[in-house]
C-alpha cells in the first residue's frame, strides 16, 4: 500500500502486527515501544524524519489505554507525574528544534540514527546489568514491595537512588504513594526534561530512558514507573505529535493502521505486569533496545549500499 504523505509503500498489515507487538511492549514495560517502533518504521523504509513523528502520534492512543489499565492497578504516582510534565513538554521543544535543523543540512537519517544506535545499545546493556545484579540478590517479599532506594544495603544502584534523593536542591518534594520521604524537584524536572528531549528526537514516549531513570535515579520502585510513565507519555506523545504534525512529520495514516493493532495489544500487556517482579521486568526489557538498534544499523547499511 502507498502512503502519499511520506511517499512509503509498506504492507498495511505488518503495520497492524508491529502496532499489535510494540502495544503489548509498552503496556508491560512501562515505555511507548519506540526503540522498536521508529527503527522498525525506518527500516520499512520510512524517512526518519517521518519515522520520528508518526511513531509519536500512533502512540498516544495506545499510551492512553495502557495507562488506565495502570490506573486501575494503582500503578500511577499522580503527583510525580504532573511535576515531570513541567520537563517534558520543555524537552519536546528542545528536541522538535534538534530534527528541524537537521532537516535543513539533510542529515536527519544519519546523525539521528547513530545517535539512536548509540543510546539504545548503552540502555540495553546498562538495564541488563543491574537486573541481572538485583536477581542475583535474594529478597523477601517485603523487600520486593520496597523502592530501590529503601533496599541501599542489597542492590547494587539503590545507594546512588538515595544519593539523589538527598541532593540539597530546592525546592523539594515528598513522594508518599512511591514511598519516597523527600525528593528535589529539580532532580525530578531533569529526569522528565532528558525524556520529553528524547521523545521528540528520537521518537515515541521515551520510556527507553524515562522509566529506567525513575528507577535507578529517583529510586521509584519499578511497578509504578511503568505506570507513571504510560501517563507521561500521553503528555509527551500528544504534544511532541502535534509540534511534529506542524513540521510535516507525521504520515497520518499509518499512524491509524498501527494503532489499531496497539490497541489491543496495550492491554494485554499492562494485564501481565502483576505477574512480574520488578528485576524481572528490566531484564526481560534488556534486550529490546539492542533489536532496535540492530535495525536501524541495517537500513542504514543497506541504503549506504543502495546509494
Amino acid at each position: 500500500m502507498h502512503f502519499p504523505i511520506s511517499g512509503a509503500t509498506i504492507d498495511p498489515f505488518v503495520l497492524i502486527g508491529l502496532g499489535f507487538v510494540i502495544g503489548i511492549l509498552g503496556g508491560f514495560f512501562g515505555v511507548g515501544g519506540s526503540f522498536l517502533a521508529g527503527p522498525a518504521l525506518f527500516a520499512l523504509g520510512l524517512p526518519m524524519n517521518f519515522a520520528v513523528g508518526t511513531d509519536l502520534t500512533h502512540i498516544v492512543g495506545k499510551s492512553i489505554v495502557a495507562a488506565r489499565q495502570h490506573w486501575t492497578q494503582r500503578n500511577i504516582d499522580l503527583r510525580l507525574a504532573l511535576i515531570m510534565v513541567i520537563g517534558t513538554i520543555a524537552g519536546i521543544q528542545v528536541g522538535v528544534y534538534g530534527i528541524e535543523a537537521l532537516k535543513k543540512i539533510g542529515r536527519v537519517d544519519l546523525v539521528v540514527g547513530l545517535f539512536s544506535i548509540v543510546v539504545y545499545t548503552c540502555i540495553s546493556l546498562f538495564v541488563a546489568f543491574e537486573a541481572w545484579q538485583s536477581l542475583k540478590i535474594p529478597l523477601t517479599k517485603k523487600e520486593q514491595a520496597q523502592s530501590a532506594a529503601t533496599r541501599k544495603d542489597k542492590l547494587f544502584f539503590a545507594r546512588f537512588a538515595q544519593w539523589v534523593q538527598n541532593l540539597p536542591l530546592g525546592p523539594r518534594i515528598s513522594l508518599p504513594f512511591s514511598g519516597i520521604k523527600s525528593i528535589s524537584i529539580a532532580a525530578i524536572i531533569l529526569v522528565s526534561f532528558v525524556g520529553g528531549a528524547f521523545s521528540s528526537f528520537l521518537g515515541g514516549g521515551a520510556g527507553y530512558i524515562r522509566m529506567p531513570s525513575m528507577v535507578y535515579l529517583l529510586g521509584i520502585p519499578t511497578h509504578i514507573a511503568v505506570g507513571t510513565d504510560l501517563f507521561e507519555i500521553v503528555v509527551s506523545a500528544s504534544i511532541g505529535s502535534y509540534e511534529h504534525a506542524l513540521k510535516g512529520n507525521v504520515d497520518v495514516l499509518i499512524a491509524l493502521i498501527m494503532q489499531t493493532g496497539a490497541a489491543v495489544g496495550a492491554q494485554i500487556g499492562a494485564a501481565l505486569t502483576q505477574y512480574f517482579s520488578g528485576p524481572r521486568i528490566r531484564l526481560a526489557f534488556s534486550p529490546l533496545p539492542l533489536l532496535g538498534a540492530g535495525l536501524i544499523v541495517w537500513r542504514l547499511l543497506t541504503s549506504h549500499a543502495g546509494g
